[in-house]
């Protein structure tokens, strides 16, 4: 699996927390929108694209499955934020 494409968008907003949002193409042939890149006491991270249930709990809809996968996502996205920012 290759990530072929990185969009960052910039949200302009008084929401302190959200501060842009994502989305990645793999392999040219598969796209993954809405990932958030959020600050949080600890600096920026990503929230991967979720949807809320019932019980007020939030569940990603999608997700890398291994930690070396879910790195370059966020090694990735940062790194494109960071250029715009």
């Amino acid at each position: 699996m290759k990530i072929t494409n990185v969009q960052v968008r910039l949200i302009q907003t008084e929401n302190t927390t959200l501060k842009a949002v994502a989305a990645i193409t793999i392999d040219d042939c598969f796209a993954v929108h809405d990932i958030k890149i959020l600050n949080g006491p600890n600096g920026v991270f990503i929230a991967m694209p979720s949807r809320k249930l019932p019980d007020g709990q939030y569940k990603d809809i999608a997700h890398p499955t291994n930690t070396q996968t879910r790195n370059e996502i966020i090694t990735l996205i940062l790194e494109e934020y960071a250029k715009l920012i």
